[in-house]
């Protein structure tokens, strides 16, 4: 037999951790090895323990984000690769997580057994993305000029968290007038004035979270 696929749960809700180990321990070839309540546990635990594959939640509350977190584990040569697994299928969240290097992103309402599927297509190397995800992605793909960028949309979900246009600089180590570029260049595309309208036409699209 070949050595099991070794895991690491990496999310902030231990009845979530609980319930991912019992459905991942009814797979023979599934073996979770560690589990982390913070991305910065998640990521010294991928570096001391042998694993294969991190199931990454992306919000952790106050410290790092998975995001964060899947780009300092996948920036090992030698590190395991990550499964994002969340509530959030908003283009900000899915950039987010692809750009830091994740190979796959499901959402947590996922069926059992696409879930050990797309720890199993990780673990070989392949990318597992739910349906939703995958078409989002495809959609972008084929409006490349009014689709929103990665910085374009960090910075809308932002503004929708309430930060100024202050604040969101010293956040991302923009100046300020980079934010308010990137603001009109997300009112264009998006066909607003505004920002409430830009947040409310962005969030009913699905681009940042609701």
């Amino acid at each position: 037999m070949s050595a099991p696929i070794r895991l690491l749960l990496a999310d902030d809700h231990p009845v979530v951790r609980a319930g991912l180990r019992a459905v991942l321990a009814t797979e023979p070839d599934f073996e979770v090895v560690a589990e982390a309540a913070t991305a910065e546990r998640a990521v010294a635990l991928a570096e001391r323990e042998r694993v294969d594959v991190v199931l990454m939640d992306l919000q952790f509350g106050p410290g790092m984000h998975g995001a964060a977190a899947t780009a300092a584990i996948t920036a090992r040569p030698d590190g395991p690769v990550v499964l994002v697994l969340t509530t959030y299928d908003s283009d900000a969240d899915i950039l987010a997580a692809v750009e830091a290097g994740a190979t796959g992103y499901l959402l947590k309402d996922a069926p059992p057994e696409e879930l050990a599927a797309a720890v199993r297509a990780a673990a070989a190397g392949r990318s597992a993305l739910a349906p939703t995800v995958a078409n989002r992605l495809i959609d972008r793909m084929r409006t490349p000029g009014v689709a929103l960028s990665r910085r374009e949309t960090e910075v809308l979900q932002l503004v929708a968290d309430g930060l100024s246009n202050q604040q969101i600089s010293l956040r991302l180590h923009l100046s300020q007038a980079t934010v308010k570029t990137h603001l009109v260049h997300v009112y264009g595309k998006l066909g607003v004035d505004s920002r409430t309208a830009a947040v409310a036409v962005a969030r009913a699209r699905g681009l940042i979270r609701r």
